[in-house]
């Protein structure tokens, strides 16, 4: 199949202008970088969804010590009443 921007010119090697051929190339990394970004997009979307996780993880950690903490705290009191 030829395509539309082909000349309907057989037998030669060069079958684009020269502005054709230079269309074709920019249409060519305009598709190219279209899939780059995707890819970005969606490896950046799985970071913040990690780094979300992490931050839960994190703060679930620091009010865990936190209470640990205050319990150890009120232990200490309670043993200093008795």
């Amino acid at each position: 199949m030829a395509s539309p921007q082909r000349k309907t010119i057989g037998g030669s090697r060069f079958l684009y202008d020269s502005f054709d051929l230079a269309q074709a190339r920019i249409d060519a990394q305009e598709r190219v970088d279209e899939e780059r970004r995707a890819g970005l997009e969606f490896r950046l979307s799985r970071i913040e969804e990690t780094l979300e996780r992490l931050e839960k993880r994190l703060w679930l950690a620091v009010y865990g010590v936190a209470s640990g903490v205050v319990v150890h705290g009120a232990l200490a009191f309670l043993a200093t009443q008795f």
